[in-house]
């Protein structure tokens, strides 16, 4: 049945009826406290919104207002807040929402440059990385001073950055200069730059912060970077280890938590490749669905949930059997995945549909389909507890 074109009466009744069956398997999910909040934020380009999910009881709490054409979203681990990037292509002005995630309100605006597009955080600062595609700069944000502090010059057209978990190199993918640059956060200054990476869209960064892998998603091949590293017995700097072929535009890379594999997410070959991340190996390449363009990993490495553009499916992976373990029907257009803090979740942004498929990972189940708004792109997901 595709679910766009369900009466309201039978829609309800699929609802209901999720919900009965959820009734009978209640340790599926996690048990909450009164002070216990977790919302799902989801940013809908074509409204000027964020759609707000409330996770622990699974439904729309709100609908917020923030700039024009949002299309970047993430959440502090600091402080009880969510950032959301406005693209802003008509005014030529992009902007920064901050939202209170304790009461759900826009309670600052930061203005930033041409076309941003995607926002880092500083786990331990109060500092944000925002790259201007159109300006082809990254703007350091002040979070707490709610102000830009400096610009970073980057490559041409900055699409996509990610921070080491050492805090020691910010990698940013610069999608029209087809280059990946090197940034010392601390200098603030470029340190390198690696070419020969067409149409860099999806950057990931191991968790010890030894290697980068950028997407070079105009043509077939992932780039694997050794990250400069100093201390008493050695200093190194950033080099190119290896291009690597992969399908055919390869526009994100999901890695395991473990940082052992990565995943290329080839969205014109309709496929994924396996890629040994310590010794640059790609395995073999499995057919997902029409047009897989992100992915990500459960936090026991064992699945990887992939979304298929150009269809109604999530495909699920089985890493340690190397094979589809099946597909979960969805609504269309899946195109970004976030799990619920506990993992029990699993929210899917349909971007042609306009809504929100709620997957029970228990099962790899539909549980239900909630309404968002125009041309959703982005989600993140927020849970911590009130005073």
């Amino acid at each position: 049945m595709n679910l766009r074109h369900v009466s309201p009466a039978s829609f309800s009744a699929l609802t209901l009826l999720s919900l009965s069956l959820t009734a009978c398997r209640p340790h599926d999910f996690p048990q909450y406290a009164p002070n216990d909040r977790e919302y799902a934020y989801v940013t809908n380009g074509g409204s000027g919104t964020v759609s707000v999910f409330d996770v622990i009881n699974v439904r729309l709490d709100r609908e917020l207002a923030v700039g024009q054409n949002p299309v970047a979203v993430a959440v502090s681990a600091k402080r009880n807040e969510v950032y959301v990037v406005n693209e802003g292509v008509e005014s030529g002005q992009g902007s920064l929402s901050v939202i209170n995630a304790e009461n759900n309100s826009v309670v600052a605006t930061i203005a930033l440059h041409k076309l941003p597009l995607s926002i880092e955080l500083d786990p331990e600062s109060d500092l944000a990385y925002v790259a201007n595609s159109g300006s082809n700069t990254i703007s350091v944000v002040d979070l707490k001073a709610r102000r830009e502090v400096t610009q970073i010059g980057a490559g041409e057209e900055p699409v996509f950055l990610r921070l080491s978990p050492d805090r020691k190199t910010l990698a940013v993918a610069n999608r029209r200069g087809n280059s990946v640059s090197l940034v010392d956060p601390v200098a603030r200054a470029v340190r390198s730059v690696v070419t020969d990476c067409p149409g860099a869209t999806d950057i990931v960064i191991l968790p010890d912060s030894s290697k980068a892998f950028a997407a070079c998603s105009a043509g077939h091949q992932i780039v694997s970077i050794a990250l400069a590293h100093s201390d008493a017995h050695q200093s190194r700097p950033d080099r190119m280890e290896a291009l690597l072929d992969v399908g055919r535009a390869p526009v994100q890379l999901a890695l395991k938590p473990d940082g052992g594999e990565l995943f290329s997410l080839n969205s014109l070959s309709d496929s994924i490749s396996e890629v040994i991340t310590s010794t640059n190996d790609v395995g073999g390449a499995y057919i997902m669905g029409a047009s897989p363009v992100r992915g990500l990993v459960t936090r026991d490495n064992s699945l990887l949930y992939v979304g298929n553009l150009h269809s109604q499916e999530v495909t699920v992976y089985a890493i340690d059997d190397g094979k589809r373990r099946g597909s979960i029907h969805v609504g269309d257009g899946p195109s970004a995945l976030a799990f619920s803090a506990a993992g029990h979740l699993l929210f899917v942004v349909d971007a042609v549909s306009g809504d929100v498929a709620v997957v029970r990972t228990a099962s790899q189940s539909l549980f239900t389909i909630l309404p968002a708004g125009r041309n959703p792109n982005a989600i993140a997901v927020k849970a911590f507890k009130l005073p």
